[in-house]
């Protein structure tokens, strides 16, 4: 079973990349943004240290964490920020490995992908076999980011600011996959790269 690291820079299209390989191959994904989610749930691992950090006043009526007043709280300090992030990247990661362990000794899959936005910078590259960078151009992702999630230029612009460049990214990848045309080139591209393992 080999497990691969998807990433690329916001609105590239990781989700379409990910339920393609589901589809057509005999793989299992893994979303660090749904580990973390579901360890912050109530009586989780993730949930149990954010409270034991921030207090009690971040949850809401029903006893979950309140994800607003928590982004709120982090937003206007970095410090916070700095805090809740040192908690939660080590622990989804942990959590991911168990999860990739587990399915290792199951044997039911070729692959497994684990997609995390922070793939490079936390040093996902021990747990994966290779590492997969999903291309598309700035001005394709602006306008994707527009449509699907109004987001202004500015904060588009921001968001480009603070993640890696596609070289950097290119650097740290096995892999690059094209994802700015239409599906079935992106398809193409899986086939060529793992090839035999394809199912229709």
């Amino acid at each position: 079973m080999k497990v691969i690291g998807i990433t690329g820079g916001v609105g590239a299209g990781k989700s379409t990349v990910l339920s393609l390989l589901e589809k057509h191959f005999n793989a299992y994904v893994i979303q660090a943004d749904m580990v973390a989610k579901e360890t912050m749930m109530k009586g989780e691992r993730g949930f149990l240290q954010v409270v034991d950090m921030f207090g009690e006043e971040i949850l809401d009526v029903t006893g979950e964490i309140d994800r607003r007043r928590l982004a709120e709280i982090i937003f206007a300090n970095p410090n916070k920020r700095m805090v809740l992030n040192s908690l939660i990247h080590p622990l989804v990661k942990r959590i991911i490995l168990e999860k990739i362990n587990e399915l290792r000794i199951q044997g039911l899959y070729d692959y497994v992908f684990v997609e995390a936005a922070l793939l490079i910078e936390d040093h996902y590259q021990v747990i994966c076999d290779e590492l997969w960078f999903i291309y598309v151009p700035q001005e394709i992702r602006r306008e994707r980011l527009k449509i699907s999630r109004g987001y202004s230029d500015e904060k588009i612009s921001e968001i480009f600011a603070s993640q890696l460049s596609d070289d950097a990214f290119r650097k740290a990848c096995e892999q690059e996959i094209d994802n700015s045309g239409a599906e079935e080139n992106t398809l193409i591209q899986l086939k060529k790269i793992l090839g035999r393992n394809f199912h229709g």
